[in-house]
């Protein structure tokens, strides 16, 4: 029987503007099993996952679980848990770090300020730090929200492990199963589907020399999916690679047409139109259901740079 992500594979569905939308990803080590909804179905306090969960709303901030590869010992309540923090917007990107004992002490951050990139209440309430280490490489691995990010994730984590690759995780979530295996690189946030060990190792690679690699790339979680389209189509316009040298400063218009502006720190911009389209054949879009589906994709039209005078009308 074909997964959701061979199905993927086999109609090569673009991968570019799919990544799951987030301007700060907040991450709490939580060990052994995960439930679909794995902030409320875990060994994590089910009331502390429904506080998180409605605090983060429209914020900005997407909260996460987060496990070292390898067999879980089915640990109810770890003495010390590692918690991260990051902002992916190009400018201000930042990781931080924290260890804490009682994880309930999450509800004392300002999530709204974390969101908008202020980590002040990070390092006071939990004494963050930045964190020195490393990008980290995040594979979804919950096989209750989809088997093909078990069947694929989890092996691609241990292989990652195993070689010795530092900053491997294991996290519940990133949407877009049907791209498994699908790994999420901090602190710039660039998402990537269909992925191998040599290319996260290219990718971790590429963030220690800050740039980004365009193969496999689903695009930045700091913008929405039109955004995540039209940065990366500027990028393989003009051969940009530096990871934090495009911003997607406005994007105008709805579903099925937007209009987006990117702009590049030289002051140079670009207009970028992408359609949403959708993508045949019909299929479930997920393991977990039968249900036929045409999956949204994002279809870039046109990239155009503007000159001096169009950016002034």
């Amino acid at each position: 029987m074909s997964t959701c992500a061979t199905v993927s594979r086999d109609f090569d569905e673009p991968v570019a503007g799919t990544a799951a939308p987030a301007k700060t990803w907040l991450l709490l080590e939580q060990p052994g099993p995960w439930g679909a909804r794995a902030l409320t179905s875990s060994h994590l306090d089910p009331a502390l996952g429904r506080a998180l969960e409605a605090a983060a709303k429209g914020t900005g901030v997407r909260i996460a679980l987060i496990r070292r590869a390898g067999r879980h010992a089915d640990s109810h309540s770890p003495t010390a848990r590692r918690v991260y923090v990051s902002h992916t917007v190009p400018g201000r990107v930042w990781l931080r770090e924290a260890t804490v004992t009682d994880p309930h002490r999450l509800l004392d951050l300002d999530l709204a300020a974390l969101g908008r990139g202020d980590h002040s209440s990070f390092d006071a309430v939990l004494q963050g730090r930045p964190h020195t280490d490393g990008p980290l490489a995040l594979v979804c691995t919950n096989g209750k929200r989809d088997r093909c990010c078990a069947l694929l994730g989890r092996p691609l984590a241990a292989e990652l492990t195993s070689s010795g690759t530092d900053g491997v995780w294991e996290v519940t979530h990133l949407g877009g199963h049907r791209f498994s295996p699908t790994v999420l690189v901090l602190p710039y946030g660039y998402a990537y589907g269909r992925a191998d060990a040599h290319l996260v190792t290219e990718v971790l690679h590429g963030v220690r020399e800050g740039r980004i690699v365009a193969d496999g790339c689903r695009g930045a979680s700091a913008w929405e999916r039109p955004g995540q389209a039209a940065e990366l189509a500027v990028r393989e316009a003009v051969g940009e690679c530096a990871a934090e040298a495009l911003t997607v400063v406005r994007t105008d218009g709805a579903a099925p047409r937007w209009e987006v502006t990117v702009a590049h720190v030289d002051g140079r911009h670009w207009r970028v139109t992408v359609g949403q389209g959708v993508s045949l054949p019909p299929r479930p879009e997920s393991c977990g259901t039968s249900i036929l589906g045409a999956p949204a994709r994002m279809d870039v039209v046109s990239v155009r740079e503007l000159t001096t005078a169009a950016l002034a009308s």
